[in-house]
């Protein structure tokens, strides 16, 4: 009987037995809200298992973790709040008002801006949670897009990723706005089509760039890891964005390019050609012999028409007389793409070409210059 009078006495409108059930919830959730929302997680990813091949369940996990602990810790104190009546009933604000479609007398109470603070928590947690579970089924795709031979799926992926993220967040905001502070959304709608056309015209080069990334995506210029050349840049693709895209240079600098330009500039698609063109000259001393350059031109030639890697269409032949050189034009392509083993090759030919002069007995020429002094005597008489 006295436990039982102890817990009904009243304090700030509410009882002792009111604030011991506030703090056990509280601190119930508090304990093991970690524990509920991994297994909460666990019981979401089953949801996914058809589309989880080859992913990690732990990612899915991991990625729900934080925003789930989140909400579970809101309705957690939620429901500790409800526990107690008073003073959050009274009225906290009183406007009279003389519009139609609001009562003569407007009041709100304490416990009414606690329900839509809660609300609004709830909702930004849920749509957290969903914000997460597109991250997890990019990463699906990606991970699946590693096994694809085409590479527009990896440039897909995270376009779509990001589109469906922003129509996410849109879409909360219009939930947040009707539930939360009561308005009426199609009346938000409607409006926006009045104020669309001077939100359009504000960001104008915002919209150019976001068709000009559905431009790329419809014509496929290029796709992530492509070499392309466009204005003063040559780099590979690394992503394709709502407004950008991004290169990473020769320099492994990065590049940001709006897409607008992307679409409208001349752009050259390195790894589209299937040939690699290389013309240099070659300058002899001008002592040369004429059967000596017959034969390294041919040399030259031979060696590389028969080289693995290059067409066999090369063109050696004695171009021009230089200022101080014998010049022999060479012209030959390489049917490697990649970057870096036509570099290699072209530095393998290159040190065959050096060897070819060398052992025919020929030289270099480097710019350099003659003088002829004539001495006049004179006669002593």
């Amino acid at each position: 009987m006295v436990n039982a009078e102890f817990f009904a006495q009243q304090f700030l409108g509410n009882s002792i037995q009111n604030y011991c059930i506030f703090a056990a919830i509280l601190l119930f959730g508090l304990l093991f809200k970690r524990i509920f929302s991994r297994l909460l997680s666990r019981l979401m990813f089953r949801l996914f298992m058809r589309i989880q091949t080859g992913a990690d369940p732990k990612i899915f996990i991991d990625l729900l973790m934080r925003p789930v602990e989140v909400l579970i810790l809101f309705v957690v104190v939620y429901l500790a709040i409800n526990q107690l009546d008073y003073p959050l009933q009274e009225v906290i604000f009183r406007r009279s008002t003389l519009v139609n479609s609001l009562p003569s007398v407007f009041e709100i109470t304490l416990i009414e801006i606690i329900d839509n603070v809660f609300l609004f928590l709830f909702i930004v947690s849920s749509f957290w949670i969903f914000l997460r579970i597109i991250d997890f089924i990019a990463y699906v795709f990606e991970y699946k897009a590693t096994f694809s031979e085409s590479k527009t799926d990896s440039q897909m992926v995270p376009f779509i990723k990001e589109l469906s993220k922003i129509l996410t967040i849109v879409f909360a905001v219009f939930v947040i706005l009707g539930a939360v502070f009561k308005l009426n959304v199609a009346t938000i709608i409607a409006g926006l089509g009045i104020g669309g056309i001077a939100v359009a015209l504000a960001a104008q080069d915002t919209l150019q760039n976001l068709l000009g990334s559905f431009t790329i995506f419809a014509d496929k210029p290029f796709v992530v890891g492509d070499l392309v050349r466009i204005d003063k840049f040559e780099g590979t693709i690394e992503k394709v964005g709502f407004r950008s895209t991004l290169i990473r240079t020769l320099d492994k600098t990065l590049v940001v390019i709006p897409n607008k330009k992307m679409v409208d500039s001349p752009l050259e698609n390195l790894s589209l050609r299937n040939l690699r063109r290389m013309k240099f000259n070659i300058g002899l001393k001008y002592e040369t012999p004429v059967d000596t350059m017959k034969k390294i031109s041919t040399e030259i030639q031979n060696f590389v028409n028969n080289h693995p890697a290059t067409s066999p269409d090369t063109l050696v032949s004695f171009d021009s007389f230089g200022e101080s050189s014998l010049n022999i034009q060479v012209l030959y392509f390489i049917e490697i793409v990649d970057y870096n083993e036509y570099m290699h090759i072209r530095e393998d030919i290159n040190y065959r070409i050096m060897q070819i002069v060398t052992e025919n007995g020929a030289g270099f020429a480097f710019p350099s210059q003659t003088v002829y002094n004539e001495y006049i005597g004179t006669k002593a008489e």
